[in-house]
């Protein structure tokens, strides 16, 4: 039996949590009621600035308010995420991650400045860029199979380059070398420019493209495609070409991946409310299509889905980054 002063306690604590349902219920609801700022860790004009202003021109749709692209370059996408992790966590700034800010960069610099892990809240995938394998004519290998076993007979003959030190293309060579067991050349580039003008001219032998850069070069017959680096489906953009996993290195799995996080401590509900929203846009045939003309593939998900998927990327990519003595600072 509760005592009077028990009895007052409990009556105290059931009100409190009537007044933060109610809060939650409220602020759900009513979110937003701004215009929400969508910080982006790329420069305006590159597949990351456009996927973030077209999810950004549908949430604003479904949100009756617009959602601002807010461009912060630099360190890797590092600049970015600490200005997200440092912002109010009231669903009004989200950020758009991917692989390196919540996977790789941790172990490729000393100090992000902010923690991937306790400084965000996952909110949802969006979409990933598949890389895919391609290699100059002359390399006498027209299967993923093929080049293995011609990279095992010549070891440090072939040469792939990339478009940067610890770039995407960078680290999917080094998977596909550590799962391949093989010695392969790497030829870091400035940009993606050079390198794809050095593999159509037949100075370098190999490099692990975008789909949708590479798109042009294999249909013209310039480069070879010997395979996508998705995990159990291939290419939208490029259906004829067999996976590399399928192709002849199981478990082999790649992509740039993109995802919405806000600051840690945005409230359950918001979350809920804002993943439903990021999940109907992402299923959306409109913005389904418009994805696979620029090379991406859908990755709806819950927020839960997200963070384990996040967590797994991390382990991967730490693993290979220590293997293969990669730092950027």
């Amino acid at each position: 039996m509760l005592t009077r002063r028990g009895s007052a306690m409990a009556a105290t604590a059931a009100a409190a949590l009537l007044l933060r349902g109610g809060a939650a219920r409220g602020q759900t609801s009513d979110f937003p009621t701004k215009p929400v700022r969508f910080i982006v860790p790329y420069p305006p004009g590159g597949i990351t600035d456009l996927l973030a202003r077209k999810l950004g021109e549908k949430l604003g749709e479904r949100w009756g308010q617009p959602v601002v692209a807010d461009n912060r370059p630099g360190a890797g996408g590092n600049i970015a995420a600490q200005a997200a992790a440092r912002s109010a966590p009231d669903g009004y700034t989200i950020f758009m991650g991917f692989l390196g800010t919540h996977a790789a960069n941790a172990s490729l610099y000393r100090d992000l400045g902010y923690d991937p892990v306790r400084d965000f809240t996952p909110i949802g995938l969006v979409a990933a860029s598949p890389m895919v394998l391609t290699v100059h004519p002359s390399v006498p290998a027209r299967t993923v199979a093929e080049l293995i076993a011609y990279a095992r007979a010549n070891p440090g003959r072939l040469t792939f380059g990339s478009s940067g030190n610890g770039g995407a293309s960078h680290l999917a060579l080094e998977l596909f070398k550590s799962l391949a067991g093989v010695d392969i050349t790497h030829v870091p580039y400035r940009g993606t420019a050079p390198v794809t003008t050095d593999l159509i001219a037949g100075r370098i032998s190999g490099y692990f493209d975008t789909v949708i850069t590479a798109a042009p070069s294999v249909a013209a017959g310039n480069v070879r495609a010997l395979g996508v680096s998705l995990e159990g489906r291939r290419s939208s953009r490029m259906p004829d070409v067999p996976t590399i996993a399928e192709a002849g290195l199981p478990g082999y799995a790649f992509s740039t991946w993109l995802g919405v996080l806000g600051p840690a401590g945005i409230p359950p509900a918001l979350v809920a409310r804002m993943n439903r929203d990021l999940v109907a846009v992402v299923q959306a045939p409109d913005f389904v299509a418009w994805c696979a003309e620029r090379g991406l593939e859908t990755m709806p998900g819950t927020p839960e889905e997200f963070a384990r998927f996040m967590a797994a990327e991390t382990a991967k990519f730490s693993r290979l980054i220590r293997e293969a003595g990669i730092r950027l600072d």
